[in-house]
């Protein structure tokens, strides 16, 4: 006679599988999020449809605008939508429960960062689909694409550390506010859809150190010096982050 065990067994499931669960759920509530859906998806694909059809009254090259979708889709993810979520995240407590289980800290952060990379992946899929289908007709060369992928992943973790360095010393409301400030000025006067040569003579030396100008010119220009750029950023803020991230609110 065969006797059952149904006695639960205490022993952590494995880390892997730990990591990738806590990434399923985070990129879930991702994509189930209207307002992140928004910037994620809605305003890149607006701002591609508009610059498609009215782009050239406004001097706007379509070719030179398609990239430059495509950074702010990493911008709006890795900076603006990872602070805010965050930032509210340790004001319910979310994280200091989550840092007790098996999880840890650790794989907390390992599963944060690849529900972004996730979510991240398929925004660029999709938008480099719409770019297609709306007329964009990249040059691919095999050191514009190495370029472009090394710029898409220091970017992210540029902007990641800008965010996590947000959130994890202000407030909830304040992260908020301020986020979308920063996301603003990313857009208008970061360099991130118009190209650096389109600002003041005075005022390129300065855009052209932001990480959001150097993303926005690796993807249009397929420019190796601006991954230093983004090098520096991405080691810079990622630093700063791990100093000055606090788990509780």
């Amino acid at each position: 006679m065969t006797t059952l065990d149904f006695t639960p067994v205490s022993v952590a499931a494995p880390r892997p599988r730990q990591v990738w669960a806590h990434a399923r759920t985070e990129a879930g509530l991702i994509l189930g999020n209207g307002e992140q859906s928004l910037l994620a998806l809605v305003i890149p694909v607006g701002i591609l449809i508009a610059g498609r059809f009215l782009g050239s009254r406004l001097g706007l090259d379509f070719q030179s605008l398609a990239p430059s979708v495509l950074a702010l889709a990493i911008w709006s993810s890795c900076f603006t939508s990872l602070a805010i979520a965050t930032g509210f995240e340790r004001r319910y407590n979310v994280l200091e429960r989550l840092a007790v289980t098996p999880l840890g800290k650790s794989g907390i952060l390992l599963g944060k960062a690849t529900a972004f990379a996730l979510v991240t992946a398929l925004q660029l899929v999709i938008l480099v689909a719409a770019s297609l289908a709306l007329g964009w007709r990249p040059g691919f060369s095999p050191v514009v694409l190495l370029v472009a992928v090394l710029a898409c992943i220091l970017a992210a973790g540029a902007f990641a550390g800008m965010a996590l360095s947000l959130a994890g010393t202000a407030r909830p409301e304040l992260t908020l506010a301020v986020a979308n400030l920063i996301y603003l000025f990313g857009v208008v006067g970061g360099g991130l859809l118009l190209p650096v040569a389109s600002y003041p003579s005075w005022a390129q030396p300065l855009v052209t150190l932001l990480p959001t100008a150097a993303l926005g010119e690796a993807l249009r220009s397929g420019t190796p010096l601006n991954l230093i750029v983004l090098a520096l950023w991405c080691a810079g803020t990622l630093v700063l982050a791990r100093k000055v991230f606090r788990w509780t609110s």
